[in-house]
């Protein structure tokens, strides 16, 4: 990640901006389009109000969200696939912003939110998604289906829930509550919406089984006159007008923990969702950065209007994917779509079952979790099992940003003691076939060549401290260095713990090969001048070997021994 110059900043900016090749792009197919968009807007509607009445700011929130956002990231994002709008991770990230600081602190917490996504394209953040591990990703998505699941229970079993617990508190009180006071009324609409939708997408994956689900359940509903189905309540008809009057400014420092998770969940999730959608075409290909800058700026509008914080939605992406959309138009009509229906269509929406939404809420949760990629996931290595399962059980007890730390943090601790475990100490004939006369000679010499295999960082520096140490009946140790492929601070200092030990011991320490790249970490900590014999330093080891004959024959050793100097043989760094 690097910081453009103050001079670069416009140019920077304008790079983030539509260009003309996009209005080209949708010049293309727009009848297609046009269809895949509409197609979504049915898809979205009962995610956007279902996803709206679980943040606790109300249905009108989520719809809100689903356009305003909607509008701006299909214009400025950087996949001409992708559809954004109000999404379950988001939701469960939210419910405790609403009951900590109520519904002006959700959104300003999406104001900032934004502001901190567009910097982050502005600072070429985007890359940095391929770089979070693929059992990250999968726990992640996982323990955000358990989440999106029980929060659903309340309104699915007809029960009030409780805002701001953990969820698996709130499930489990509202499960008590229907034992009391059983509503069967609510939970036959929940588990037939749910039911509805995932046997029909089985049966035909292209027909909007929501829709007609939550129509079917609300027309029963009033048909009947159930009493024990909520329905959602008064919307307004339309979109209140612009406003920055939730913002408190006294409260803008306890806010900036929040806004940074939402932040980092909304770049996260919608990158990822712009990944999948690459993965199901072909010849498309997203701007991480310039989608960063197009959620940004829909998250600064969408709280001007009531909305919650947006991201990308991998569920209505891969709807707009399949239906056979190829540019921006079918995003952009999947939001006018939803205009149409806040202004017009307002008394009826307000009239769906809570229950119904929830029924909808939890197939969704279940078709998120795809059972074929988590059992390869598990199967791959007991390190990807780990950290899933660490992963999704974090997501589940502690909230999503410390999960992805956390699965990050695992993941690197792992891969570390990999590479670490890369580390090792060889004998000189150890990588030139069969040279076991040689290594006697040496050994007969007093001398022992290792050579340095892998990092000398500080996950491994220590393990080849403990092998160094263990030399005995040894006068010259011959280091070659050419093979080390990383050293840093740590290691450096390690290495020149090691060599000040043996030269205690009498033992005189030399190197050979050390490569450029690692001159300055061991000249630091003055390593590199405790491996300098008589001021010089040794290219190769059959030089360094020369020299460390030549020690032992002037301090009278070689000759003791019966030996003499012999010459290099073929060169070895």
């Amino acid at each position: 990640m690097s910081v453009p110059p103050p001079a670069g900043i416009r140019s920077r900016i304008v790079s983030l901006l539509p260009t003309r090749a996009d209005l080209d792009q949708i010049r293309r197919h727009p009848r297609r389009d046009l269809l895949a968009g509409l197609t979504v807007a049915v898809v979205a509607l009962p995610l956007a109000l279902g996803f709206g009445v679980s943040s606790g700011l109300g249905a009108e929130a989520g719809l809100a969200t689903a356009v305003v956002a909607g509008a701006l990231a299909a214009v400025f994002g950087g996949s001409h696939l992708q559809v954004s709008g109000p999404t379950g991770a988001m939701t469960v990230v939210l419910v405790p912003i609403v009951a900590d600081h109520g519904p002006g602190g959700v959104l300003t917490v999406g104001l900032m939110a934004g502001v901190i996504l567009v910097g982050l394209a502005l600072l070429r953040a985007g890359g940095s998604m391929r770089y979070v591990p693929a059992p990250v990703v999968e726990g992640f998505t996982l323990g955000i289906a358990c989440v999106i699941g029980l929060q659903q229970v309340p309104n699915a079993l007809g029960v009030p829930g409780a805002e701001g617990e953990r969820v698996l508190v709130v499930a489990w009180r509202a499960g008590q509550e229907f034992l009391r006071a059983p509503n069967w009324t609510a939970l036959a609409l929940a588990l037939a919406v749910a039911g509805v939708m995932l046997l029909g997408a089985r049966w035909k994956p292209t027909v909007p089984f929501s829709v007609l689900a939550v129509i079917a359940a609300t027309a029963v509903t009033q048909a009947a006159g159930l009493d024990g189905a909520r329905p959602i309540g008064d919307l307004p008809p339309g979109l209140p007008a612009p406003s920055l009057s939730f913002v408190d400014t006294g409260a803008l420092g306890s806010l900036l923990a929040p806004a940074l998770a939402v932040a980092a969940l909304a770049a996260l999730e919608s990158l990822l969702s712009a990944s999948v959608a690459d993965g199901m075409t072909v010849g498309q290909r997203h701007d991480p950065d310039r989608e960063l800058f197009g959620q940004g700026l829909a998250n600064i509008a969408a709280p001007l209007f009531g909305g919650v914080p947006a991201t990308g939605a991998i569920a209505r992406t891969a709807v707009n994917v399949r239906t056979g959309a190829t540019s921006r138009l079918a995003s952009l009509t999947h939001a006018a779509v939803l205009a149409v229906i806040v202004f017009a269509a307002a008394p009826l929406v307000s009239r769906i079952p809570l229950a119904a939404l929830a029924g909808v809420l939890l197939a969704t949760a279940v078709r998120m979790v795809e059972v074929g990629s988590l059992r390869a996931m598990t199967r791959a290595t007991r390190s990807d099992a780990l950290i899933l399962v660490l992963t999704a059980a974090a997501t589940l007890v502690l909230d999503l940003v410390q999960a992805v730390i956390i699965g990050l943090g695992v993941a690197a601790v792992l891969a570390l003691g990999a590479v670490a475990r890369q580390a090792r100490l060889a004998p000189l004939p150890l990588d030139r076939g069969d040279h076991t006369e040689e290594e006697h000679e040496l050994l007969a010499e007093h001398i022992v060549a290792y050579r340095i295999d892998g990092p000398l960082f500080f996950a491994a520096a220590h393990r080849f401290l403990l092998e160094l140490a263990e030399l005995a009946d040894v006068r010259v140790v011959v280091l070659r260095m050419s093979h080390v492929s990383v050293v840093d601070a740590t290691g450096a200092l390690v290495l020149k713990d090691a060599v000040t030990k043996l030269r205690r011991r009498g033992i005189l320490v030399l190197a050979s090969g050390v490569r450029p790249a690692h001159r300055r970490a061991l000249a630091s900590v003055g390593v590199l001048e405790l491996l300098r014999h008589e001021g010089r330093e040794y290219v190769t080891t059959p030089e360094a070997i020369a020299a460390a004959r030549a020690h032992l024959e002037r301090d009278g050793v070689l000759r003791a021994t019966g030996h003499r100097a012999a010459a290099p043989r073929a060169e070895h760094r």
